[in-house]
């Protein structure tokens, strides 16, 4: 996979750690590294359970297969590990699935990680759609979809460990540049 690079205006906005986004390819380090990561309350239900149980029972990217063809880390401009995305695909749908960094939630990254991996999948599926779900109450989440170009396409009840919740599924939709007004 080649390296696909933020191409957006004005990430001089973002602090520097968060700049320069891009997605590579998902090392065994990198996933022992996000399983080190702690979110606090509500969001601690994205914690991943330790790398040696991941490893060990073969879980999500865990498993070598699965980390080599659906996940990719999100590296900065100091080459530092910020994020991951799932690319999980469905019939001529890919699905995103997202994780950033917990102690750099909240500084406006959202959106922008967010439309990298949309385009990245898009790269490697052109044909395909490209959607993602969200826990209804997840309002910091949506509004970085939002801007990052995805719309409310459903919402649905369906059973998590926590019991049954209601998402959001969200689609990509980018704005299409509007061509100038001219006289002609």
């Amino acid at each position: 996979m080649t390296d696909m690079k933020a191409e957006h205006d004005g990430d001089g906005g973002l602090p520097v750690e968060l700049r320069g986004m891009r997605i590579v390819p998902m090392s065994a380090a990198h996933a022992e590294a996000i399983c080190s990561w702690r979110y606090p309350p509500p969001y601690d239900r994205f914690n991943w359970p330790s790398w040696e149980e991941m490893s060990a029972r073969g879980i999500e990217f865990g498993d070598p297969w699965l980390r080599e063809t659906q996940y990719a880390a999100v590296l900065n401009v100091r080459d530092e590990l910020i994020g991951y995305v799932q690319f999980f695909p469905l019939l001529k749908v890919t699905r995103l699935g997202l994780g950033l960094r917990p102690d750099l939630c909240g500084k406006g990254a959202g959106a922008v990680l967010t439309r990298l991996a949309a385009e990245e999948a898009l790269r490697r599926s052109p044909g395909d759609e490209v959607d993602l779900e969200v826990l209804a109450w997840n309002t910091r989440a949506i509004r970085a979809y939002e801007k990052a170009g995805f719309v409310l396409d459903d919402t649905y009840c369906r059973q998590t460990s926590a019991g049954p919740e209601m998402f959001h599924c969200m689609v990509y939709r980018p704005a299409i540049p509007q061509a100038p007004n001219h006289p002609f």
